[in-house]
């Protein structure tokens, strides 16, 4: 800090041209995310099914309704879970080509100094297509 400047943490937006490759990798990736979602609910059913067995073979007592319960809240959280991925990749469908779209965040350091803008220095993205960096928005 001696120079007069200092070094602070900043995020970077990163936005992607929509191009028939962009379109594939996010469907592929979708696609393989629904599948993990639907056996994770097919592995809850089965393990479901077996614990009340193995609960109703230990006990002639009723079933506790909270392990039902448990089980029902988990798969109502797996089938939210997919119901958001199947909307997701509808909206990835829809995207039009050369359309630009976010696609997360990255974090870098940018040197500030007395007299900079602030925002401006903090305020950056990067254009990427097919993983290219096409273009850099914003203060270096």
């Amino acid at each position: 800090m001696a120079d007069g400047s200092l070094s602070v943490k900043r995020s970077i937006t990163v936005r992607a041209v929509v191009t028939p490759r962009w379109k594939e990798d996010a469907e592929r990736e979708i696609s393989g995310a629904i599948a993990n979602s639907d056996a994770q609910l097919g592995q809850l059913e089965q393990e479901g099914q077996q614990l009340v067995e193995a609960i109703r073979s230990q006990s002639a007592n009723p079933l506790d309704p909270r392990v039902q319960e448990q089980v029902a809240a988990k798969r109502a959280e797996l089938e939210e879970q997919k119901r958001q991925l199947l909307e997701q990749q509808r909206q990835v469908r829809d995207l039009e080509m050369e359309q630009i779209v976010e696609q997360g965040q990255l974090d870098s350091f940018t040197d500030v100094k007395v007299g900079d803008n602030l925002v401006e220095k903090l305020q950056v993205a990067v254009v990427v297509r097919d993983g290219v960096i096409e273009s850099i928005e914003g203060a270096l």
